[in-house]
């Protein structure tokens, strides 16, 4: 049985730290390194809800992809969720990790995981200025469809690839543009209009795009533009990490248990259509 140390240094050849934004925090947040890990849980946001989940199914390690702590802070007592969350998974000697834009850029990480949802080939990287060599691709895929189709239903194949949420999906161009060549970012992807611009994408899906950065983008000669909720781009590499680290620790002859969680943790509860 592994300790906490040896699933840490396998999950951060994965997904290395050094491959984070400077802005990041990421690696271990609680946990001791001595302990035994016989059950690890994948999950994309650090919420109550998702470490309940945890500990009532008996894990040692709990990973996600967002951060429990991005700033700094001088407290951890539990009288905010934050601390709550830290308290509850010491007292049930679950430890917490974090791959966040370092598992963003790792090759496979979560623009390949999202990608492969879509059934996309994946072509390259959004961004090549970004590649490095060495297991780190940088954020963002682009990949071709099996055959052309439309707008429209490039927008109707996401929908039913990834889980459900109440915003869905918000589509920008004409529904009978033909689409083959599609670019995606997992997560917040606005800040990468001109890369997906420059790959010659018929489409760019992402998630969090705000009104002027896309409409800006579209007046600048942007591909149709597909805007999905956060959670959902992210949470096709739940089953791609849980697989890609058990296969590595399996290779050094230890083995772990693990389980990727379905709780939806999307912030938004429902989504009232237009009536004008």
């Amino acid at each position: 049985m592994p300790k906490l140390s040896d699933v840490l240094a396998t999950l951060h050849r994965l997904y290395d730290p050094q491959w984070a934004e400077s802005w990041d925090a990421v690696g271990l947040v609680c946990g001791d390194p001595d302990a035994e890990v016989r059950k690890v849980m994948f999950a994309v946001d650090p919420v109550q809800a998702v470490a309940d989940e945890a500990l009532a199914w008996g894990a040692d390690l709990l990973v996600t992809h967002h951060p429990l702590f991005l700033r700094g802070v001088h407290s951890v007592a539990a009288t905010g969720f934050k601390g709550r969350v830290v308290h509850s998974l010491i007292k049930g000697d679950c430890a917490l990790a974090v791959a966040h834009t370092n598992a963003d850029s790792a090759d496979p990480g979560v623009s390949d995981a999202l990608a492969a949802a879509l059934g996309l080939t994946v072509t390259g990287p959004l961004d090549p200025s970004a590649a490095d060599p060495a297991g780190c691709r940088g954020i963002g895929r682009i990949g071709t469809l099996p055959e052309t189709e439309t707008l429209a239903a490039f927008a109707a194949r996401a929908a039913k690839a990834l889980p459900a949420t109440a915003a869905g999906l918000r589509v920008a161009g004409d529904p009978d543009r033909p689409v083959r060549t599609v670019a995606v970012c997992g997560g917040a992807g606005d800040s990468l209009f001109a890369a997906a611009r420059r790959s010659g994408a018929d489409v760019y899906l992402t998630a969090d795009l705000r009104h002027h950065p896309a409409s800006e983008a579209l007046e600048a000669g942007s591909p149709a533009l597909v805007d999905a909720a956060h959670w959902a781009t992210e949470w096709p590499w739940l089953d791609q990490a849980a697989r890609e680290l058990a296969a590595a620790l399996a290779a050094s002859g230890a083995t772990v248990e693990t389980y990727v969680s379905r709780l939806a943790t999307d912030p938004w509860a429902f989504h009232v259509p237009s009536t004008t």
